[in-house]
């Protein structure tokens, strides 16, 4: 189901389909620093930050899957 609720959220709610391109391109990123062998300090400082916009962008997500969630429940009680 939530899988099948993801779909419908990337297809309908504009929030949603752009808060997980973005998190896609910050993954594509974070991929390219880890496939280098050294990274500098700048490098090092930027993995960290990706890692931290990309759970923030993550919880965001789960929290509008939540909403929907709790919306659906509450739609099919009350019918």
């Amino acid at each position: 189901m939530a899988e099948d609720l993801k779909h419908r959220l990337l297809e309908t709610n504009e929030e949603f389909r752009a808060l997980a391109s973005k998190h896609h391109s910050l993954d594509d990123r974070l991929h390219e620093l880890e496939t280098k062998l050294y990274l500098s300090h700048d490098e090092r400082f930027e993995e960290i930050s990706l890692k931290k916009r990309k759970l923030h962008i993550k919880d965001r997500m789960e929290s509008i899957l939540r909403e929907h969630q709790n919306s659906a429940t509450t739609s099919r009680v009350s019918a």
